[in-house]
Order: structure tokens, then C-alpha cells, then sequence
């Protein structure tokens, strides 16, 4: 069993920069391939970067590509999301999720977090 809880959410202006963090806990969460995602109001959740086990391995999502960037600390147990240049579009909720292997985590995850607010105002 693998436990994740999201921050680092806020309010920023647009083009301003945030950091979201995901702290994992459980005696396997270093093995998993992270990822994270998020859902707009009205909208389905889009799959946004994910970072494999090791924190070798990354990909993102085009729309983002560029703006956000993740990483992953295992000796804190932490996944990031530095996310710059945000747009007003980009106001969600942020999820953070596990998953056994990072090519497949876009469409199959095995742990999701609770979620944090990022709210960009123009």
C-alpha cells in the first residue's frame, strides 16, 4: 500500500511559478513510476508529466512540454512539479499518482493522492 499527499498549491498570477510536492509513504513507494495530473472544472483529468522510479526517465504531456518539470527525490520520498510560466488555464486541481511502470502511468495507476488547488488569476 502506497499513501501520496499533495502541496505547495496556491494562488499565483499568471506567469508566475509554483511548486507542488508529493510525499509518499509505504514500504514500497520508491519503486513505483510517479506521475502527475490534474482536472479543471467541467473537464476529464489530463495526464500531465511522469518520472520513472529511478528519476532517470521522464515525458510530458504536450501541453505543458517546456513549462513544467518533474522530478523525484527518493531519499525524501517526494515527487515535484515545478511548474512555470503559468497561464490562467492552467487552474486545476493537481493530483499526483503511482503506478507500476511509467509508460503505462498516463492510463494506468494504482494510488492517487487527495488532490491540491492551483488557481492562476490573469
Amino acid at each position: 500500500q502506497v499513501q501520496l499527499v499533495e502541496s505547495g498549491g496556491g494562488l499565483v498570477q499568471a506567469g508566475g511559478s509554483l511548486r507542488l510536492s508529493c510525499a509518499a509513504s509505504g514500504r514500497t513507494a520508491r519503486a513505483y513510476a510517479m506521475g502527475w495530473f490534474r482536472q479543471a472544472p467541467g473537464k476529464e483529468r489530463e495526464f500531465l508529466a511522469a518520472v520513472s522510479w529511478s528519476g532517470g526517465g521522464t515525458y510530458y504531456a504536450d501541453s505543458v512540454k517546456g513549462r513544467f518539470t518533474i522530478s523525484r527525490d527518493n531519499a525524501k520520498n517526494t515527487v515535484y512539479l515545478q511548474m512555470n510560466s503559468l497561464k490562467p488555464e492552467d487552474t486545476a486541481v493537481y493530483y499526483c499518482a503511482a503506478a507500476d511502470r511509467m509508460v503505462t502511468i498516463a492510463t494506468a495507476q494504482d494510488y492517487w493522492g487527495q488532490g491540491t488547488q492551483v488557481t492562476v488569476s490573469s
